[in-house]
């Protein structure tokens, strides 16, 4: 129980997959514009991570390892990742039309997302050849907390410089990615939680 604790401190706080690893910088600056758009592609994120983390784990353990074609990872996994997003999408389409629209091209993106494809790579190279089924799943879950928390918050803060006085060279996207760098100094500071 206290290793998947400290995967998920890990996943959300220590190695979050934006402000630490750098993975999925594209929609967390697509994106970021308001909060209500970062939470709906960070809620779409979290579907799409926890579920490819099953799925990959599967899809490795008992499909490529034993048919030795472990070289194939990448593919298999993006085509995971794929029908995940199509059905994603296809929900979003039905349920939340606004949200839908909103996201845009930032949805089908999810695919080529290099922090969805990280984290199911991440769980099969894992210390000690991997983790077992359920810490991939909450690693993958875990990573994509982070990575909605980091995007809400970066909404947030782009919301309040929009309506902030900034000098007129700050304004709209260098402020945006002087906020980005704050922001992953800040979660530097959580470096020393797990050893």
């Amino acid at each position: 129980m206290s290793s998947l604790i400290m995967i998920v401190v890990g996943g959300v706080l220590v190695n979050n997959l934006i402000m630490s690893q750098f993975l999925g910088i594209c929609p967390f600056l697509g994106v970021s514009k308001k909060t209500e758009t970062a939470l709906g592609m960070g809620m779409a994120v979290t579907f799409v991570m926890a579920i490819a983390s099953l799925f990959t784990f599967f899809v490795q353990r008992y499909l490529l390892i034993p048919l030795h074609l472990e070289y194939m990872q990448t593919i298999a996994f993006i085509l995971i990742i794929a029908v995940l997003v199509q059905t994603v999408e296809i929900v979003l389409k039905k349920i939340s039309r606004s949200l839908y629209e909103a996201l845009g091209v930032y949805l089908p993106l999810i695919t080529t997302n290099c922090a969805v494809l990280g984290v199911a790579i991440n769980n099969t190279t894992a210390v000690d050849g991997g983790y077992g089924l359920i810490a991939s799943v909450v690693n993958g879950t875990a990573g994509a907390l982070g990575f909605t928390l980091a995007i809400v918050l970066f909404a947030a803060i782009r919301e309040r410089m929009a309506v902030g006085n900034l000098p007129k060279w700050m304004e709209g996207f260098p402020g945006a990615l002087i906020g980005a760098g704050l922001m992953s100094i800040a979660f530097q500071g959580f470096a020393g939680l797990i050893h």
